[in-house]
């Protein structure tokens, strides 16, 4: 039985924000410290849609390509995003360092980020950006967890 097969959807459990307002403000304070520094929104687009994809997490797939469409990414690049790795020219030097670095810090458990994944992050990203990227990996994987054990109810079709 695969991953999305051993999770069926059923209706919202709770709401993080309805029940306890004060933990949904300490995610978006992180969300407004990352979203406040110097990194490009579109870098920002591709992490949080490449860690969804790793957790599978429908909710933020829904809304995070959304959010990246309407922020002009091209729809092509977003369709290719979980295989970035057979189309490189598509995607920066700097794009894809982000993305190994993601995938790495995501899947954490299988040896974590390796230097030599290491280097070229801080090749493409000055040491304040690294952390930027850090604290969206680490949230992004956080709100995975929370729309996935809640049950997150999509916006119907």
């Amino acid at each position: 039985m695969s991953t999305i097969e051993s999770r069926p959807r059923a209706t919202q459990r709770l709401s993080v924000s309805d029940v306890d307002p004060e933990a949904y403000k300490g995610m978006l304070a992180i969300e407004k410290y990352v979203h406040a520094g110097d990194l490009e929104p579109k870098t920002l687009h591709l992490l949080k849609i490449r860690a969804s994809q790793i957790n599978d997490c429908a909710y933020c797939l829904d809304m995070h390509t959304t959010e990246a469409r309407n922020g002009g990414e091209d729809q092509r690049r977003l369709d290719v995003l979980a295989a970035w790795k057979e189309v490189p020219s598509w995607f920066s030097e700097a794009e894809q360092a982000m993305l190994e670095f993601t995938e790495q810090v995501t899947l954490i458990e299988k040896g974590g980020v390796s230097d030599e994944v290491w280097t070229r992050v801080k090749a493409s990203y000055t040491e304040n950006q690294i952390i930027r990227l850090l604290m969206a990996i680490s949230a992004i994987n956080t709100w995975n967890r929370l729309a996935i054990s809640t049950h997150q109810e999509l916006t119907p079709l």
